[in-house]
């Protein structure tokens, strides 16, 4: 019975290693092998075996999946039946399966490890995000330019790692090459932390977490990890080619933001964006109080938003103590004498570095360098004396500055120039007039805070200002008394109450807020800030009236004074931006409503609007001149030359040559004269013409009426940029010399081609001529005065002397009768034998009289001859072609008006390129310098652009931008609080 139950659980641990349930699993082994040993080892006493069912059913578990396994049915066995040859084998597959399920349970175990190594490390790495501000926006963006696919590929599969496993010998080696492959990502970072100078943030943790990630790999040797070599190459000449396209960057940004980066690591993050919302406030504000500085206060709106108005007796220490509140030397100083002579206002704000700039300027001045110290005072003084008037000493333009730095409280200050009590030589005599009118200006605005700065050095009967301010706010709502020079007062004054006096308001007769004592300085202007602080800290710690508890902790030292101030000042701008923004928004609709009612069909421009508007249109202008066509421009200028040289044409050069007996003599005395008048007169006429021609339509151009789109607002500003153009503009000075060449090649051209020429120089002549003779008659008439039928029908007699040269006159055109080839000169004799017959009759005559007359008389004979001999000249081409010969006709006469028509037309032709060439741009050139010119003179502008229209829509511009900068400025403010 014993061998059949040994031979059945044989049977049974056989069924069991033989059978093969389709995957890796973990059996029973323990009781397995209890069983075998029981059955195959009977001498052990304490064997116990009970006897196990004929069937049953086994549930077994995968330690890997979880998942239920398939049931598999034991086979039926009898008691007592045992195979002894196949004990080996029972044990054989209980060692396999003991070495299988070993390996895959530390497989499982070592990833659930490494696991937790990951999860480790990734909770020791610091928690950056706080500080993604300081880390330049590039590192962000390294994905972008590194191929992080290559890097995954690079990182082996599951199955690779899974045929890894179960080496544990190089489990460690593996981990080693693992950390050796992310070494250069780590190398890349820590590079770039140096470079951008953030190591003193990021460098400790960062060092310490990947000191955890080395320990981590150093604990994990057991683990192992094939490397990919030719990858982790690749990768590092990717990451040395990325770190070296960015290395200059950096190098650039660590320069220009050095000092900027070890203050923003001194502070955090909340920190930094208040004093940022601080700083845009305090510059919102001053750019409201700019353009309200500019704005003329029209329709009964006042300026009345705060402003600390720093106010004194000359010499007091009002700059000494603004210096050190914006803790920079910034204003000229002077010994005793009169330093400021405008109104300053200083916009004090919070920053990075310590500068200074003008509104109207972009230029920084560093203050903690002295020569930009020094180039700023220079800068003051000379925009204060230029401010100055000529006879005046004082001036009313405020000068605008900015100062930024570091621990500056903000505020707005104006600080304004002393009080006087008499007017020294050399000043004006109404300057203490206009230094009071000034602070009173100033000080009557009812938000206002006065700063009311009193000279502790010297008795306080001697002061000037306080009855001032007393009289300005009389119960002491917004000012702020200080009194100066503490150390020489405690020093000089017999009686230290008197101080205390002075600081609880005893003394003067006027109230304060507030009262403080303050030093500012030992006397040296060379002294700096900083050593005065240290003087002024150091005077108090030892001072009597302190240890007496004469004077307060908090009433003394100008920081405990400026941050009075600003307390005060920000108070008061809560309490009135509202309604001072609600004032100007109805002085907008009212505005607004009246330009409705009074220009409903036109745009609200602004002067600068309208001065762009008219510049557009007045270089359209000047562009219409290239559009003039060139036939036009000769017509223009062949007549006007013409008219301006036919005088000496006619009378220098045509009258003498006729006068001569031959036609060789009439042609060497026309080359003779032509040539003097070409070299000398005829090519500076000729330029003086083309450039009033030139000024003559550009003028047209500007005054030319546009019908219902002229705009007569422009008239003056065109009238000034013409009139500024001409006198800029120039012409060219060689254009002579060339010219000068040109008419004289023309004038000495004697060749009449063709008929049609022959008969326009006659017909030029006959022009010419007419147009002579009709001014002679003229001139006659108005000699001899009217004939008879003009005094019979509109009763005019002459008079005596016209009756005196109507007698000479007869007698002279006798003369001409009797002689029709008489010369252009009267003989004395002939004057004598007229003035003796108009002596016959009763008319005595003087014999420049007769010449007179006879001048006009033998001129109308000669043009009235030289008519007729055109007709006559009119069949003369065909002699001339033959020169005259067998002619008795001459037509030389002819020939000078076509050379001279010919000089015209050659003249006009040239001047015109030469116009439309090279004068017409530099023209153009001139009126847009001069459109600039007048852009930046805001002056002139106003001077040239003036109506009701141009200030309604000034002011409704200014009342807008003012509006809307208070409203953007009250919800800044609401924001920060």
């Amino acid at each position: 019975m014993w061998r059949t139950r040994a031979a059945a659980a044989c049977v049974i641990c056989r069924s069991l290693a033989n059978s093969n349930y389709g995957i890796r699993r973990k059996s029973p082994l323990q009781n397995l092998h209890l069983v075998s040993r029981s059955i195959h080892h009977p001498y052990y006493p304490s064997s116990k075996f009970q006897r196990p069912p004929l069937r049953i059913s086994i549930q077994l578990f995968s330690s890997l999946n979880r998942l239920p396994l398939r049931k598999k049915k034991l086979l039926n066995v009898k008691y007592g039946y045992q195979f002894h040859r196949n004990f080996w084998l029972a044990r054989l597959a209980s060692r396999l399966l003991k070495l299988r399920y070993l390996i895959l349970g530390s497989a499982v175990g070592g990833g659930y490890t490494a696991k937790k190594t990951y999860d480790q490390w990734k909770d020791m790495m610091p928690d950056l995000d706080e500080y993604k501000w300081i880390v330049p926006d590039f590192i962000w963006e390294l994905d972008e330019h590194i191929d992080f696919e290559k890097l995954i590929k690079a990182l082996p599969d599951a199955d690779d790692l899974a045929k890894l496993l179960p080496d544990f010998d190089k489990i460690g080696e593996s981990f080693t090459s693992l950390k050796g492959f992310f070494s250069p990502g780590y190398n890349l970072v820590s590079e770039v932390i140096g470079a951008s100078d953030l190591l003193l943030l990021l460098g400790s943790p960062g060092e310490t977490a990947f000191r955890a990630t080395d320990q981590g790999y150093d604990n994990d040797k057991q683990y192992k990890k094939v490397s990919d070599k030719e990858k982790i190459d690749q990768l590092q000449e990717e990451l040395l080619r990325t770190q070296l396209k960015y290395q200059r960057m950096l190098e650039r940004l660590e320069k220009e933001n050095k000092e900027l980066r070890k203050l923003v690591l001194q502070r955090d993050d909340k920190g930094i964006h208040q004093r940022k919302l601080k700083k845009s406030l305090i510059d919102m504000y001053s750019e409201v109080l700019d353009i309200l500085s500019d704005y003329d206060a029209s329709y009964n709106t006042q300026d009345h938003l705060p402003r600390v108005v720093v106010v004194g007796d000359q010499s007091a220490g009002k700059t000494s103590v603004l210096e050190m509140i914006a803790q920079a030397r910034i204003f000229p100083r002077g010994s005793g004498e009169m330093m400021t002579r405008s109104p300053v206002k200083v916009t004090l704000s919070e920053g990075p570095h310590h500068v200074a700039l003008f509104k109207d300027s972009s230029r920084e001045f560093d203050l903690t360098k002295e020569e930009d110290l020094a180039a700023l005072r220079n800068e003051i003084e000379i925009r204060m004396r230029n401010s100055v008037k000529e006879g005046c000493t004082v001036s009313t333009e405020t000068i605008s500055l900015s100062v930024k730095g570091p621990g500056l409280q903000r505020m707005v200050l104006v600080d304004l120039p002393g009080v006087i009590s008499t007017v020294t030589s050399g000043m004006a005599p109404d300057t203490k007039e206009t230094i009071f009118s000034i602070s009173k200006a100033y000080m009557q605005n009812p938000n206002a805070i006065i700063l009311c700065i009193q000279d502790g050095s010297v008795d306080a009967e001697r002061s000037i200002v306080t009855d001032l301010v007393s009289q300005m706010d009389p119960q002491g709502k917004r000012t702020i008394f200080v009194l100066t020079k503490v150390d020489l007062a405690e020093k000089n004054v017999a009686s230290p109450s008197r101080i205390q006096q002075i600081i609880e308001g005893k003394l003067f007769p006027m109230k304060a807020l507030g009262y403080f004592a303050v030093v500012t300085g030992k006397g040296n202007s060379s002294e700096s800030i900083e050593s005065i602080k240290e003087y002024e800290e150091e005077f108090f710690q030892n001072s009597k009236l302190l240890k007496t508890c004469m004077l307060k902790a908090h009433q003394v030292t100008t920081k405990n004074l400026s941050l009075a101030v600003s307390d005060c000042f920000w108070k008061m701008v809560r309490e009135s931006v509202e309604q001072q923004a609600d004032a100007f928004k109805a002085t907008r609709f009212n505005l607004e409503t009246e330009w409705k009612n009074n220009y409903p069909r036109l745009r609200e421009l602004d002067r600068n609007e309208l001065f762009e508007k008219a510049k557009n249109e007045i270089l359209d202008e000047v562009i219409s001149l290239t559009q003039v066509t060139p036939k036009h421009w000769e017509e223009i200028l062949q007549k006007t030359l013409w008219e301006r040289v036919s005088t000496h044409v006619i009378e220098n050069i045509y009258l003498p040559a006729a006068q001569t007996t031959n036609s060789g003599t009439f042609n060497t005395t026309v080359d003779i004269k032509l040539k003097q008048w070409t070299d000398k007169q005829l090519p500076n006429k000729a330029v003086e013409v083309a450039w009033e021609t030139l000024q003559e339509e550009f003028s047209r151009f500007m005054t030319e009426q546009k019908g219902t789109e002229h705009d007569d607002i422009f008239d003056k500003l065109k009238q000034a940029v013409k009139e500024e153009s001409i006198k800029r503009h120039k012409w060219n000075e060689r254009a002579e010399d060339s010219l000068r060449v040109i008419q004289h090649n023309a004038l000495e051209d004697r060749s009449i081609s063709d008929k049609q020429q022959w008969d326009a120089a006659i017909h030029f002549m006959e022009e010419t001529l007419q147009s002579r003779l009709k001014d002679t008659e003229s001139v006659i008439e108005d000699m001899v005065g009217p004939d008879w039928k003009k005094r019979w029908l509109y009763w005019i007699g002459r008079t005596k002397e016209q009756n005196i040269r109507n007698e000479t006159k007869n007698e002279l055109e006798k003369l001409i009768k009797c002689n029709e080839e008489h010369a252009a000169y009267l003989a004395n004799d002939e004057v004598t034998t007229v003035r003796k017959n108009l002596e016959a009759r009763g008319i005595t005559v003087d014999p420049c009289l007769i010449k007179d007359t006879w001048h006009q008389i033998y001129r109308r004979y000669f043009l009235k001859t030289a008519l007729n001999h055109c007709n006559l000249c009119r069949r003369g081409f065909y002699y001339y072609q033959r020169h005259f010969v067998d002619s008795e006709l001459e037509c030389n006469d002819i020939v000078l008006f076509w050379r001279i028509q010919r000089m015209l037309a050659i003249t006009a032709n040239t001047l015109r390129q030469q116009l439309t060439n090279t004068e017409v741009r530099r023209l153009e050139k001139n009126v847009k310098e001069v459109l600039e010119d007048f852009a930046e003179d805001n002056e002139k502008k106003v001077k040239l652009l003036t109506g009701k229209r141009v200030q309604l829509a000034e002011d409704l511009k200014k009342v807008r931008e003012i509006q809307e900068k208070l409203e953007a400025f009250i919800e800044a403010l609401h924001q920060e609080e």
